[in-house]
């Protein structure tokens, strides 16, 4: 494995990256509708302070903060989207020197959804049919995060390359698989939103659709111009589209 690849494993698994849902068996072949699939959505903001106040004021529920990423240069905060699922505000961290996560949010002055995170129950059975897909992978490869107070998240993560990230958004997902020693994030995170629908918009609708068919999923992908990815919140103000 080359030194570009590795430093890129290494930064992907400290920013608590996932790639998409997979049982350890392929019963028929069923895909898992994108909603079903969703781990976490990762929101990138500029600035974590204004990324939090934003959310608060969208949703009513204050996010708590998560912890940082080391060598990767952000931090996050969360809230719990109800049914092991939560929402990650990620934004760079000021502590850190270099920024190297793979999306620029330094140039993100209001939230945005940038990618999203896959469960797995099996992270080996989703990378074996990934590369029966044809895909190039990364990992599974293991990664972890100490929260503010002391305790540590410790997960695997798969990352799939394609080349359908467009307009700061990758509408594939990495896949990600906790340990059994760690606590979801959903489980304690700000309760009060939950996540109601998940769309994708993309200029190559049908190319999005077959590379998430391959590895399992079933989306709803739209053609537009512009990628973006579209999560409706039900939330303590009531209905929230989240682009």
């Amino acid at each position: 494995m080359g030194s570009n690849r590795r430093e890129w494993l290494r930064l992907f698994a400290a920013a608590g990256g996932s790639y998409l849902v997979a049982s350890g068996s392929r019963a028929a072949d069923r895909l898992t509708p994108a909603v079903s699939a969703v781990d976490h959505l990762l929101l990138g903001i500029g600035d974590l302070d204004h990324g939090l106040t934003r959310v608060r004021q969208m949703t009513g529920v204050k996010p708590a903060m998560g912890g940082s990423h080391p060598g990767v240069g952000t931090r996050n905060a969360l809230l719990s989207l109800g049914g092991r699922r939560y929402l990650e505000i990620i934004a760079p961290d000021p502590a850190q020197t270099e920024f190297k996560f793979r999306i620029d949010l330094r140039k993100l002055s209001a939230p945005h959804l940038v990618t999203w995170a896959a469960s797995a129950s099996d992270i080996e059975a989703v990378a074996a049919r990934a590369r029966e897909g044809g895909f190039e992978i990364f990992g599974p490869q293991a990664g972890s995060r100490t929260r503010p107070d002391g305790k540590v998240l410790r997960w695997k993560t798969l990352a799939v390359k394609t080349d359908l990230a467009a307009d700061g958004v990758d509408p594939i997902p990495f896949f990600i698989e906790w340990a059994a020693d760690s606590q979801h994030p959903s489980l304690d995170s700000p309760a009060g939103c939950e996540l109601r629908a998940f769309e994708i918009d993309h200029p190559d609708p049908q190319g999005v659709r077959n590379a998430l068919a391959r590895l399992g999923i079933e989306a709803d992908v739209k053609s537009r111009e512009r990628a973006r990815l579209v999560a409706t919140l039900r939330t303590l103000k009531g209905t929230l589209k989240l682009v």
